[in-house]
């Protein structure tokens, strides 16, 4: 009984099987049949058309990109690939040319000092970074926009010129904010001379490029952070010692002394104004 059971249930599997491969194969195949058709009948009516319109193939020149209209400013096709470029370009244009590093970095500091791991979230600190960045660039980015972005819309300059315009500003910028000695050990390294250099003339480094400039600027602004950073941990790190040392002195090994210090650091912070002096006194830093 049992090898008739198995015997009917492997022949109604097979036959099952055999009626799905054969019903999938009457529709794909009326699925072709009928796309045939319908490429069929397109291209004909192309083809007709073609002829109706008296239009051949040989007249088809590809596409077309004008670079400026009629008055002389660019096309919107390359106003489209201007701002696409400049948007994959922000990232980097923002962290390494700005005072984002600098700002993010001290930002971190102050969260790690208070204790609290993720108040204010990365999301919060980083939007305060960009819009200080905003505030502290804004006459910077004003400067571009007169004399790079409205000329090379018009027309005025081509994008070689606008290229090395919207350098100088920048250059003046991360000169300002630089260490000597950070510029010297990158161009010792890149074989340049700085000899009658002077970071105060800005007109004498002319000849250093930027490949030479901006990873200098950016190793002083992480140091500059990092300055910053250690001294508002000082405070800080008084609460934890005192905190210890009284958990110590009752008994209370056992007791994390972070667990008791953290309300006491917010408490002192919000108390002294820190956000306010954090931000004040890190935007001060660039003027």
């Amino acid at each position: 009984m049992k090898k008739l059971k198995k015997i009917y249930c492997g022949t109604s599997f097979a036959f099952g099987m055999l009626t799905l491969l054969l019903a999938l194969f009457l529709m794909f195949g009326q699925s072709a049949y009928a796309t045939g058709v319908d490429n069929q009948a397109a291209n004909s009516g192309t083809q007709s058309n073609r002829r109706s319109t008296g239009i051949d193939r040989s007249d088809n020149t590809g596409l077309s990109i004008m670079l400026n209209n009629e008055d002389g400013s660019l096309s919107a096709n390359i106003r489209i690939l201007l701002v696409l470029t400049v948007i994959s370009l922000a990232p980097s244009i923002l962290i390494m040319l700005t005072s984002f590093t600098r700002i993010i970095v001290v930002l971190h500091f102050v969260r790690t000092a208070v204790g609290t791991q993720t108040a204010p979230p990365n999301q919060v600190l980083i939007g305060l970074a960009l819009f200080l960045t905003l505030f502290i660039m804004n006459p910077i980015f004003s400067e571009v926009n007169e004399t790079v972005l409205q000329p090379l819309d018009a027309g005025e300059i081509n994008q070689e010129e606008a290229l090395e315009i919207a350098e100088q500003p920048f250059r003046r910028f991360m000169f300002k904010e630089m260490q000597r000695k950070d510029l010297q050990l990158f161009c010792d390294i890149a074989g340049i001379d700085m000899t009658g250099m002077s970071l105060q003339e800005p007109e004498t480094l002319e000849a250093i490029p930027m490949n030479v400039v901006i990873p200098s600027f950016i190793i002083s602004e992480l140091r500059t952070a990092f300055i910053i950073g250690f001294l508002i941990y000082i405070p800080f790190i008084v609460i934890d010692m005192v905190v210890a040392s009284v958990l110590m002195s009752m008994g209370m090994m056992m007791l994390p002394p972070t667990t008791i210090s953290m309300p006491f650091k917010v408490l002192l912070f919000v108390l002294a104004d820190g956000w306010d002096l954090v931000i004040g006194n890190l935007v001060k830093t660039f003027y």
